[in-house]
């Protein structure tokens, strides 16, 4: 399944990431993509996309991550409400003493 995530490309304490389109069951850091869609920097809040061609892979059946998602929505490329990205806390189990 074809996936449309970010690629970090930054050095150490500089964040640069690519936009891109690979298969989900490559690793992150691959050079084996479909192509590069836009690019996010992350400390000067410049985030670039190919508007027309993620619409275009997203027809064709790529999914986004959901952090892909949101940035997508806030720069107005895509319609649609955003995703929690930050993972549910459970509550903490007390564990209580069984008195026999």
């Amino acid at each position: 399944m074809l996936k449309i995530r970010l690629q970090r490309v930054g050095r150490k304490n500089d964040p640069h990431f690519r936009l891109i389109v690979a298969e989900s069951t490559l690793k992150p850091k691959t050079s084996q993509f479909a192509e590069i869609l836009g690019t996010y920097n992350v400390k000067q809040g410049i985030f670039e996309a190919k508007g027309d061609r993620v619409k275009h892979w997203v027809s064709v059946g790529a999914q986004v991550t959901p952090t892909v998602h949101n940035l997508l929505i806030s720069k107005g490329v895509i319609e649609g409400k955003k995703k929690n990205v930050l993972p549910k806390k459970s509550p903490q189990k007390k564990e209580e003493a069984k008195v026999a």
